[in-house]
């Protein structure tokens, strides 16, 4: 999946991919200021609640520095109503044919996500290198990850689901993997009390965590 900057995928903008759920369009704009301070230019907003495609619509136009994306795309509609509001990549947890084909047509890059080997092979036969391993721990993780490396390294992937800074690195270190997803950096009492400023702080430490061993909290 390349990046708006062509030479540049979004695999490659950070070591993580913040999965970000926003229950209010409000919080949006100083949630991805505090993402992008924090090093993690690359936002996935699932689209999972009603205030996604406002808050899309929100860091795009103020947020300029962010790079946004949707989420759980998991339908055509999702597709054209993602990149009406300014989405800049999509995400989805899996894919089909008809998924696939809109996402292409979509103009923007994509991950479709897999969690076998078959679905990855089919991935490449279409043209497709990039990819989202969804959800990753209950699918393998780094052991899985490990042996799809062999038979299939031109395949690369973002990790997402039941990764943390405890087992980020671990993900990290594999060849086939060029970032992760995860939410850690985003926790429930911070997001409640609208902590902007250890938002930025946990995002600072996940950016750093490829060279951290794991250490961030």
């Amino acid at each position: 999946m390349t990046s708006p900057n062509p030479t540049v995928s979004v695999l490659d903008l950070a070591p993580v991919v913040p999965v970000v759920v926003i229950e209010d369009a409000a919080d949006a704009v100083p949630l991805a200021r505090a993402l992008v301070a924090g090093g993690l230019p690359a936002i996935e907003v699932t689209l999972r609640t009603p205030a996604a495609l406002d808050a899309v619509r929100a860091i795009a136009a103020e947020v300029p520095e962010a790079v946004v994306g949707t989420g759980t795309v998991v339908t055509p509609e999702q597709v054209t109503a993602s990149v009406a509001a300014g989405a800049r990549f999509l995400v989805s947890p899996g894919w089909t044919d008809v998924l696939l084909e809109a996402m292409r047509a979509s103009g923007v890059p994509f991950l479709p996500g897999v969690s076998t080997a078959s679905e990855v092979v089919a991935l490449l036969e279409r043209g497709v290198r990039e990819m989202k391993f969804f959800p990753a721990q209950a699918a393998g993780g780094t052991a899985y990850l490990r042996s799809l490396a062999g038979p299939l390294p031109q395949a690369r992937f973002c990790p997402t689901g039941g990764i943390g800074p405890a087992n980020a690195p671990d993900y990290l270190s594999l060849p086939n993997v060029g970032c992760v997803g995860g939410t850690w950096m985003l926790p429930a009492d911070a997001l409640a009390a609208r902590d902007w400023a250890r938002v930025e702080e946990l995002a600072r430490a996940a950016a750093g965590i490829r060279d951290a061993g794991g250490t961030c909290r």
